[in-house]
């Protein structure tokens, strides 16, 4: 490419784009989203994020029953105009129907996470949430870096069916002793972390 030339980005359909196309553009770079009809790129990660991501997978993947998978970073349709990427899911086995396999749908979903990044804080902490809940996901965790000495925090959320909107049901710095989606004890302290 010269120095006058400028990438040719794709330009929006007039509605926006559908998960049909999240799946059929070309050369859309990996773990690119759909929100609110439009694509979203993902900067690269911190040690932070791909940390707590593997420690929370170790953790459920250990815990998780056998009719439950857990997987990490695979869209979830949402609807025709959303679908994310949670770095985190908890899905129902009976999903997963082959390794080719590049998204689920919502209602085989269980539990999806977010783990915060800067560029994404803003559709992690309130677009996200919204919209799994929306669909019907019947739990989310927020997982933060927090303090001086950035240790992870994972707030934990159950929906409440009537409001279709999640009710924060603890905030967890230590250790996630949690009854559902399963039984699980996942230790999250820093120490945790820096072992990985």
């Amino acid at each position: 490419m010269g120095e006058t030339e400028h990438p040719r980005w794709p330009r929006p359909p007039e509605n926006g784009y559908t998960v049909d196309d999240l799946f059929t553009l070309p050369g859309l770079p990996a773990h690119t989203e759909l929100i609110d009809a439009g694509l979203v790129f993902r900067s690269r990660q911190r040690l932070f994020h791909s940390g707590a991501v593997d420690l929370l997978v170790s953790g459920l993947r250990e815990a998780a029953p056998p009719e439950l998978k857990v997987r990490r970073e695979m869209t979830v349709i949402l609807d025709s105009r959303n679908g994310p990427e949670p770095d985190v899911s908890v899905i129902r086995a009976e999903a997963v129907t082959g390794l080719d396999q590049t998204r689920f749908q919502a209602a085989d979903v269980l539990l999806a996470v977010e783990v915060v990044s800067p560029d994404s804080e803003a559709r992690d902490r309130n677009t996200k949430p919204g919209k799994y809940a929306a669909a019907g996901i019947p739990n989310f965790w927020l997982v933060e870096m927090a303090g001086a000495d950035q240790h992870p925090v994972v707030r934990v959320y159950e929906l409440d069916p009537l409001s279709k909107k999640y009710a924060l049901t603890g905030i967890h710095h230590t250790a996630l002793k949690l009854p559902v989606p399963f039984h699980l004890d996942v230790d999250i302290t820093l120490e945790a972390l820096r072992n990985l």
